[in-house]
């Protein structure tokens, strides 16, 4: 029998998008732990333990995968990845990024590939099937 992935990562401002993409992740059963940020701050924070995660004392795991929006306040997506590859190898591992966004500009797609040709550009709504492409194009030994 396959893994599942130890942890998925949300990050979007939208409650309403969290909601729907977790109840999502939860019905395929990959993981057992789905956690949400808000911006790219919070996940640049929850990633290093740091900020009002470390404050808590909380110890989170690392997410397999990360589903990022592009557009958020206090730091967007692409600020994220900018500060995301600034981060030491041991705390970026063997995570896989997707950006899942309401864009329809081409140029971001572009730009996420200029980025990385590892980073995945979805468009939302997340729904069953492109969360098991996602899986079945990342994560074959898993779930």
């Amino acid at each position: 029998m396959k893994q599942k992935l130890n942890c998925i990562l949300l990050i979007d401002d939208d409650v309403a998008s969290n909601y729907i993409n977790k109840k999502i992740i939860e019905k395929a059963n990959i993981t057992d732990k789905v956690d949400v940020v808000l911006n790219g701050k919070e996940a640049i924070e929850y990633l290093t333990n740091t900020g009002s995660y470390e404050e808590r004392g909380d110890n989170f795991p690392q997410p397999m995968l990360i589903f990022l929006d592009i557009n958020m306040p206090v730091m967007d997506g692409w600020e994220f990845l900018q500060e995301y590859h600034k981060l030491s190898e041991n705390q970026k591992a063997h995570i896989v990024i997707v950006m899942l966004t309401s864009s329809q500009n081409p140029d971001d797609k572009l730009r996420a590939h200029n980025i990385s040709s590892k980073l995945g550009f979805k468009n939302k709504p997340l729904t069953i099937e492109l969360l098991n492409e996602i899986i079945a194009t990342h994560f074959s030994d898993y779930v």
